[in-house]
């Protein structure tokens, strides 16, 4: 399972899921040691398959950082807070995370858009 650290440690995803928003973007930045991605990678590509199934997914992305750094970012959208918390808390998702190295630290936080006058749309 990996380590779970906070953007926020003062409002972890934990509180976030109960927050009722819509719709959300997850992103939740990884770091491991790189002898671990293809594990990384496999356990990744298992949950990504869990969650297209659930309702409310909308998409997902994985990114690797440039260079040598074993860091990864997904970006995964959402119809609702509801509709993450009930992937997240699914026994089938969280019995999945026992296939992520050791290595292996999550740091997710949900987040909506913002409309800027000119710049972009909410």
């Amino acid at each position: 399972m990996p380590q779970m650290r906070p953007f926020d440690p003062a409002f972890p995803i934990e509180r976030q899921i109960a927050v009722d928003a819509s719709p959300v973007v997850l992103v939740n930045v990884f770091t491991l040691d790189k002898a671990d991605e293809q594990t990384f990678l496999n356990a990744w590509e298992a949950d990504a398959h869990f969650m297209k199934r659930q309702p409310g997914f909308i998409s997902t992305q994985l990114h690797r950082a440039l260079g040598d750094s074993p860091t990864y970012l997904n970006y995964a959208v959402w119809e609702s807070t509801a509709d993450f918390k009930a992937a997240f808390m699914h026994p089938e998702f969280r019995a999945k995370l026992s296939a992520y190295p050791s290595s292996a630290a999550a740091s997710p936080h949900l987040f909506q858009k913002v409309a800027v006058s000119g710049i972009c749309v909410a």
